[in-house]
């Protein structure tokens, strides 16, 4: 029945780009703000192949189809998507153009939403597929949209004023910066698509977006440090309007595309090149104004936490390390009898998460990753792929949650009994550990880029001939988005963004090391940690270090004492002696005696 679903939907599709006039449509996962989580009515492509993966996109022409993914979901993908209507493509290794090229006649139109992509992406296929004949054409109005029958509406939910006691800043503070930086760069507007940084510029909140506290809207700030804010009608409350003032003025978010055409005539706007769609710098062009590539003003002033947002994240730490702590106590006394699975699993962790009255929401869906699936860094559990947690076995969860203060995501990896681990599991477990604990411990020099630590997480990794195939540490957040840029630490070259953004005091990044042993057993330690100036005696410059957020015990049999040195043993009791201080508070009756038994010294 699935597939003659997704065979339906497939041929509605081509009719519709027949009746169009096209040969082809490209079909991502994104949205109008270029979000790394969509809402429900901007996922097209599960819509019409059933891949249920974060990353990917399908080309459909009117003979052929293809679904392209990387590495990560090489299975799932075969697992959810008919291999009798797509075509499995891998990236980096297979092209969106060379397969174009590969399938279409000279002179085929194919056609993309231009927003859904970003000018770049739009102009460097344009060039692909013009050297072989091809054409790339804008489509007015989405073709997918066109037949997709059901498709779910845009959240009407609310946008909130968040406290400006938790944000630290007034969003009148935060948009004079805004214009002092337009006015720097000499430009007159500055168009923010991005959902968090709408969020951030304003001090709003949302519910538009599972697991993202964000609003469906677009903002344009001006170089007076007025700004206009472009949100449905049904978002907004007689609260929202007061708490922005009479410096935003608000509109229909409909009226945005038209605004753009009309309202910045022989202006010059800044727009970001990984968070501007085609749409929008195609909409100004054609209403005569001029766009400048910059990022975002409000990236680097978001990733750069003040006291109130560092106070803020220390406090949502504790709340979850206290739900996480009552977990892993429960999964110590039910998981060996094998009738724990990982769906079972994950809904304990958040029922646990829920009793505290403040919680949000997820910052993301929970990774409950068993024996084998831990091996997997994305892994995803659903109906299907879920597996009972088997006793004698590694389990992994990576979880986070939304606070009024902070995001948090952090990862433990524990050994399910009875028995004991193996001395390998031990052994990767132990040097995992010591990368981490380099990262916690590093000391640097303003100017630093992550990614010129990332080595120190895997150097004994290295020494055994293992590595990960994943970053060290992203940005977080606070009370936003669990992945947040510039900042990022990871292999220099391994092209991901962020590696060359330099460290500032205030950034929060995960530190997150790891190792996978493919259908056996993975391994990972998480936690969140502050970029802080360090005062080094007689030292000469201005250095920086890491203040860990992130306090729930570490696994102690999966610890290979002989493998840490003297410094590290310190370091590790001296983390769960902090745990202990910070959670016992929290933490009563038998929860409180296992976390003492767990943080006793090693």
């Amino acid at each position: 029945m699935l597939m003659l679903t997704h065979e339906a939907r497939l041929a509605a599709l081509r009719e519709e780009l027949k009746r169009r006039g096209l040969d082809g449509f490209i079909v991502p996962i994104s949205d109008e703000h270029m979000s790394e989580y969509v809402g429900d009515y901007a996922q097209r492509l599960a819509w019409l192949t059933g891949f249920g993966g974060s990353a990917g996109f399908a080309a459909v022409t009117l003979t052929h189809a293809a679904i392209f993914v990387d590495g990560r979901y090489t299975v799932q993908v075969r697992e959810q998507v008919d291999g009798n209507l797509f075509e499995y493509r891998s990236i980096p290794g297979d092209t969106l153009a060379g397969w174009l090229t590969a399938v279409s006649e000279p002179g085929a139109r194919i056609a993309y939403d231009p927003w859904l992509h970003t000018l770049a992406w739009a102009e460097a296929l344009e060039r692909a597929l013009s050297a072989h004949g091809l054409a790339l054409v804008a489509a007015e109005g989405n073709p997918l949209d066109a037949v997709w029958a059901d498709r779910p509406a845009p959240s009407p939910a609310a946008a909130t004023p968040y406290d400006e006691a938790l944000a630290g800043r007034s969003s009148a503070d935060k948009r004079a910066g805004v214009a002092d930086w337009l006015a720097k760069e000499g430009l007159d507007a500055v168009v923010i698509p991005a959902l968090d940084s709408v969020a951030w510029l304003l001090n709003i909140r949302g519910s538009d977006v599972a697991r993202t506290p964000v609003a469906l809207s677009y903002v344009v700030a001006h170089k007076d440090g007025s700004a206009e804010l472009f949100i449905a009608p049904e978002k907004v409350t007689p609260e929202l309007t007061r708490h922005l003032g009479n410096a935003v003025t608000i509109r229909d978010r409909a009226a945005f595309e038209g605004a753009l055409g009309c309202a910045f005539a022989g202006k010059k706007v800044a727009l970001d090149p990984d968070f501007a769609v085609a749409g929008i710098a195609l909409a100004l062009k054609a209403g005569g104004a001029s766009f400048a590539f910059r990022q975002d003003p409000t990236i680097l002033a978001k990733a750069i936490k003040n006291p109130a947002e560092q106070q803020g994240h220390r406090d949502a730490q504790a709340r979850d390390g206290a739900a996480v702590t009552k977990f892993l106590r429960w999964l110590e006394i039910n998981a060996p009898s094998g009738e724990v699975d990982e769906l079972g699993a994950a809904a304990k962790l958040a029922a646990f998460r829920a009793e505290d009255a403040g919680l949000a929401d997820l910052s993301f869906d929970t990774i409950s990753a068993a024996a084998g699936h831990a091996a997997l860094p994305h892994y995803k559990v659903d109906e299907e792929s879920n597996i009972p947690i088997p006793p004698s076995s590694i389990y992994l969860v990576d979880s986070g949650g939304q606070y009024p203060g902070g995001t948090t995501d952090i990862t433990r990896t524990v050994w399910v009994g009875p028995g004991e681990p193996t001395q390998e599991m031990r052994d990767r477990n132990t040097r995992v550990l010591k990368g981490h604990i380099q990262i916690a411990r590093a000391v640097f020099p303003q100017g630093t880029a992550g990614g010129q630590l990332d080595v120190l997480a895997r150097q004994y990794l290295w020494e055994a001939g293992v590595d990960y195939a994943h970053g060290t540490g992203h940005g977080v957040g606070s009370f936003l988005s669990v992945h947040e840029g510039p900042q990022r630490i990871a292999k220099p070259n391994g092209g991901q963004a962020g590696t060359a953004a330099e460290l500032h005091a205030g950034m929060i990044l995960s530190n997150e090391p790891g190792y996978y042993k493919p259908g056996a057993f993975g391994i990972r330690i998480e936690n969140l940690v502050l970029v802080e100036e360090r005062v080094i005696a007689g030292g000469e410059g201005r250095y920086l270090g890491f203040e860990t957020l992130t306090f729930v015990p570490l696994d102690r049999k999966l610890i290979d004492k002989a493998l840490l040195t003297a410094e590290e043993i310190a370091w590790v009791d001296a983390y769960h002696a902090k745990v202990r201080e910070i959670l016992s508070p929290r933490l009563a009756g038998e929860d409180l005696a296992w976390l003492e038994r767990e943080t006793a010294p090693l």
